[in-house]
Order: structure tokens, then C-alpha cells, then sequence
């Protein structure tokens, strides 16, 4: 791999995942102004998923956890899984419905961070990477089976979140 587009990478794997790990800082240890593992539970209680503590560990854990991960060229694919799935998550879920622009609370930017990761997943993180300097590698069908449970993961709390019409109205 030549050292411009390994120098690349990195620089693309560093941002997004700095950027990605501070996002989840704010879910699950409240810092950058933040609310914290209780206040994110919370928030998603009101948003209907259940049970609230298991969500919130996931996405603080996808962002946080998958974004130092990538950040580092460390286990990279599992990086990318969860930092993929935590943005899946928010583009269908969260951002969505407000259309695409994020001015207006779209999903233009968590949309960006997730494809930047999966391309990051798909090429691999570069020579400038934990990764290269200890010879990890996860065969390519394990990576696309990772994707896909958590895609499944990402249609359950979907799905599950979705409160009945009697629910809302008693809320």
C-alpha cells in the first residue's frame, strides 16, 4: 500500500473516530456537555425503547468503543461495526423523520460519519495501523456477517421502540 494512501486513512480514521469516541463520551460518561449513561437512558426510555440501560450501553459503547477502536487502526472491523451501527441507528431512528439536511436536525452528518466508517471497514485501515503492525485481519465474510447482525440488532430497536398509538396518546 503506498505511504499517500495509507497517510490518508489514517488521517480519515483519527477523525472519524475521535469525533465518533467524543459523541459517545457524551452518552455514556457525560463529558463534552453531554448527559451521561442515566440521562441518555432516560431519554431513550421517552423514546420508547426497552429496556432503555440496554440501548444506551449499546450505542454509548458503538460510538465510544468502535470510535477509539478506528481511531486507532485497533480490531478495526469491530470499530466499524459498531460505529456503523450506532449511525444506522441514528439515521433511521433519530434523525430520519427530520429530513436530510442537518441545520434542521437531519441525518446528513451522522449518515456521512457511518459511510466514511464503512469505507474505512471496507478498505481496511491502512499500514499506519495496530492493525498492519501486528498482522489482524478479519476474513471479509466475517465482516460482512458483523454488518449484517447488526444491521438485524438495529431493526429490533426500531421495530421494538415503535410505541402503539393507545401508548402515546396515554403518555
Amino acid at each position: 500500500m503506498s505511504a499517500s494512501l495509507s497517510l490518508g486513512l489514517l488521517l480519515l480514521r483519527v477523525v472519524v473516530g475521535l469525533i465518533v469516541a467524543a459523541h459517545g463520551s457524551q452518552k455514556l460518561l457525560g463529558w463534552f456537555g453531554g448527559h451521561g449513561f442515566a440521562g441518555t437512558t432516560g431519554w431513550l426510555q421517552s423514546q420508547g425503547f426497552k429496556p432503555a440501560w440496554f440501548w444506551s450501553l449499546l450505542g454509548g459503547v458503538g460510538e465510544f468503543g468502535g470510535g477509539l477502536l478506528l481511531a486507532l487502526g485497533f480490531l478495526t472491523p469491530l470499530g466499524v461495526i459498531g460505529v456503523s451501527a450506532s449511525m444506522l441507528m441514528a439515521v433511521v431512528r433519530f434523525h430520519g423523520p427530520k429530513g436530510f439536511w442537518g441545520q434542521k436536525g437531519g441525518y446528513e452528518y451522522p449518515l456521512t460519519l457511518g459511510l466514511m466508517s464503512l469505507v474505512l471497514g471496507l478498505t481496511g485501515p491502512g499500514s499506519y495501523s495496530i492493525d498492519a503492525a501486528i498482522g489482524f485481519a478479519l476474513p471479509g465474510v466475517l465482516f460482512l456477517l458483523g454488518l449484517v447482525l447488526a444491521i438485524i440488532v438495529d431493526a429490533i430497536g426500531i421495530v421494538t421502540s415503535r410505541q402503539p398509538a393507545a401508548q402515546q396518546s396515554a403518555a
